[in-house]
């Protein structure tokens, strides 16, 4: 027998000799699952999907297989819930059970571990660190603090948009919205606006947030199969997030120097890193924060300013009014 063939007969019983001795390990502990689709082996029901109309398909199951069904996506176990009954029970009465978010590679990644607020599972600290944001950094004294800044901010694109309006210059909405949207939360966050510091480092800032939405736009082949995890490395995703990272941490590292240093500026006097700080140099803080956890709420910030960068135009349809596609190149003044 030749040796190709000799190694393809030993992955073979490789791999049936795994699986049947996981099938064995699993057989004593499976629990019984609500009726569902049958699915491919490994893959599931992936072929279920339907991305285009989605609650259709699910609906047309649902009708076969009752308001609760089970499928499995690429090994991971789905509950699809279809009627309010049920899913009050779920959601009301076994709350805390769903309450906390599947982790990813590249979220996990950016939030340093899961220790921002959205991403973070549900638990003591989970609790205590909302409580802490929601008392402390998020009050209506605090909301108020920053309304100067906001009308500023108004006026300001207000101000510009009138002025190319002037010399008949036609407006790029998004990228007036995008702007308002960075310098607000940049004010908020940081205590600083960055097209004020020169444009190289408004490029870097602007650079970084794209790099960082692209990031968490892809999809990791290992979070779905854990087993083909080498394939991100080996298209490039896992040293494009560690590169995206490194770029994120020595930005924070930076504002961090920045809010820490005795001339600092006194627009960053109550920003929320600045209140971050606070929290995290106070002793008798409900919970103990590190700088990791300090960097983690941040990304929270950042994630909303390319969130509504990428569903921006997507509240607008596509189909059926070409007029809104055509009014997007006007100037100002045709409106």
């Amino acid at each position: 027998m030749s040796i190709p063939f000799l190694i393809a007969l030993s992955l073979i019983i490789l791999v049936f000799l795994l699986a049947r001795r996981r099938w064995k390990s699993t057989a004593g502990r499976k629990l019984r699952r609500p009726p569902g689709p049958p699915g491919l082996p490994f893959f599931g029901n992936v072929l279920e999907y339907d991305p285009s109309n989605l609650h259709l398909r699910l609906a047309k199951l649902s009708d076969k297989y009752g308001p609760l069904m089970s499928m499995t996506l690429v090994g991971k176990p789905v509950i699809v819930i279809s009627s309010a009954r049920v899913a009050k029970e779920a959601l009301k009465h076994n709350d805390l059970a769903f309450s906390s978010r599947p982790s990813f590679t590249c979220s996990s990644k950016l939030t340093y571990n899961n220790r921002d607020i959205t991403f973070s599972p549900y638990s003591e600290y989970w609790r205590e660190m909302r409580k802490m944001v929601v008392l402390r950094l998020f009050t209506l004294k605090q909301v108020n603090s920053f309304r100067p800044a906001r009308e500023e901010e108004v006026a300001r694109m207000v101000k510009e948009i009138s002025r190319q309006a002037n010399a008949q210059q036609p407006v790029n909405i998004n990228e007036t919205a995008m702007s308002l949207s960075s310098s607000m939360i940049c004010r908020f966050a940081l205590g600083k606006r960055y097209d004020e510091e020169g444009g190289s480092e408004k490029r870097r800032f602007d650079r970084l947030l794209h790099q960082l939405q692209e990031l968490s736009l892809q999809i990791f082949i290992g979070d779905y199969f854990p087993w083909l995890g080498w394939i991100d490395k080996l298209c490039g995703r896992t040293s494009r997030l560690e590169k995206g990272f490194k770029d994120l941490d020595l930005v924070y590292e930076e504002l961090i120097e920045e809010h820490l240093s005795p001339n600092r500026p006194e627009s960053m006097n109550g920003d929320i890193l600045d209140l971050l700080i606070q929290l995290r140099e106070d002793p008798s803080s409900s919970v103990q924060i590190d700088w990791d956890h300090v960097k983690g709420v941040l990304v929270s910030f950042a994630r909303r300013r390319w969130r509504f960068e990428g569903s921006y135009w997507s509240k607008f349809p596509k189909k059926g009014m070409p007029e809104l596609s055509a009014r997007r190149a006007l100037p100002a003044s045709s409106g």
